[in-house]
């Protein structure tokens, strides 16, 4: 069974700039590529007001998870995703994957996680 799309969106985006404790505020990508062929994986960040950040590449291996760190990426340029700033992301695949996103907010001591299904 062929599972996941090419393409995926997340809408909502957010590195925040403070953490309390002693874990970091972060947000991750989890890739799952059910088929046998390692998915080459390109990402494209979107802002509200500058250009995007284009070929951030990843890969998952064929029946395998990949989570994607979005404060530890860089692009092409050696930029990282900016701080305090809202964005989205564009996933594109040259497998079927399935995308998670997840969200883990330390910025107050009662640490919270978010995580949905991509679009």
């Amino acid at each position: 069974m062929d599972i996941g799309k090419k393409v995926w969106i997340i809408p909502d985006g957010f590195l925040p700039m403070e953490s309390t404790g002693a874990f970091n505020s972060h947000e991750a990508i989890c890739v799952l590529n059910t088929s046998s062929e390692t998915a080459e994986i390109e990402l494209t960040i979107y802002f509200e007001d500058r250009a995007p950040m284009r070929k951030i590449n990843a890969r998952c291996l064929g029946e395998r998870t990949n989570h994607i760190r979005l404060d530890k990426i860089i692009d092409v340029e050696g930029n990282k995703i900016p701080v305090g700033v809202p964005y989205a992301i564009k996933v594109e695949s040259s497998q079927n994957i399935v995308v998670q996103h997840s969200r883990m907010d330390t910025t107050q001591s009662e640490m919270a996680l978010m995580t949905t299904i991509a679009y």
